[in-house]
């Protein structure tokens, strides 16, 4: 990461400093860094929407555009999506120096005329390189194991419709202790899913508490090769043996993946 982005990320830590509104969610010597901010805006009826804005930044920042996801509980999924479309495009006016502070003070003095104007969500992102290509990654595949639900009602309602409203199909699977998702679709709406899925409370501690999911890994991911199952929908299913669970690998061409990543986990082993 150059310099710049650090001295950014030291500042942005100092300039959110109130209870939660900073966050590191990741940091990676080849992904780049993942962080959350917190803050307000206001609205269409006047009133403050409060925002949480999760930025990646790639190793190569500021000369490659920052990833940006918007939620808010106040806002329809649309509206987020016109957000985040309006954002990454001031973006563009910014790149190659640091700019994640003014694309917030951007949307804080901005948000009421952006919600004015019709949606045009598209939901989709891509990336940008240092030159200026934009690059569509198409379809992609990736895995996801999680150790455990409590709240296992509450919490597969909730994947299902981040996977509803991010387009992705695929499987959720549960046998015995094992909890796998399968997901397919747009790269770009797999890494908003692992956003939502790492920032969001989706689950309950073991006194009740409502907590954010620490306890998810990342399998395996690859684009889409001709051997692979197009999944039409995304479902959940619960099998009653490892051995049916791997036909239901190897019926979607992933043979293979089931063998290297499925029979390695603790849970099989145990």
């Amino acid at each position: 990461m150059a310099d710049a982005a650090r001295e950014e990320l030291s500042a942005l830590a100092a300039i959110f400093c109130g209870p939660d509104e900073w966050e590191v969610l990741s940091r990676s010597g080849t992904e780049g860094t993942v962080f959350r901010i917190l803050t307000k805006a206001e609205g269409l009826t006047g009133a403050d929407v409060p925002l949480e804005l999760v930025f990646h930044l790639p190793v190569n920042y500021p000369s490659c555009l920052p990833g940006i996801s918007v939620h808010s509980e106040h806002l329809t999924r649309a509206q987020s999506g016109t957000v985040k479309e309006k954002l990454l495009k001031q973006a563009e006016n910014l790149l190659s120096e640091p700019m994640v502070h003014e694309l917030v003070l951007w949307i804080q003095q901005n948000l009421r005329h952006v919600l004015n104007q019709p949606e045009t969500g598209s939901g989709s992102e891509k990336c940008t390189s240092a030159t200026g290509m934009t690059v569509d990654d198409g379809l992609w595949l990736t895995l996801l194991h999680l150790d455990h639900m409590r709240a296992k009602t509450k919490y597969v309602k909730t994947i299902e419709k981040w996977a509803s409203d991010l387009k992705l199909t695929g499987k959720l699977m549960f046998v015995g202790k094992i909890i796998l998702i399968l997901l397919q679709g747009d790269r770009s709406n797999i890494k908003e899913y692992l956003l939502l899925q790492k920032t969001s409370k989706v689950d309950v501690d073991s006194s009740g508490k409502k907590c954010k999911e620490k306890m998810i890994s990342v399998l395996f991911e690859t684009k889409v090769q001709t051997e692979h199952k197009r999944f039409l929908a995304f479902e959940v299913k619960e099998y009653s043996s490892l051995d049916e669970l791997q036909k239901e690998f190897e019926t979607a061409g992933l043979k293979k993946l089931f063998s290297e990543f499925v029979l390695g986990l603790p849970e099989v082993l145990m």
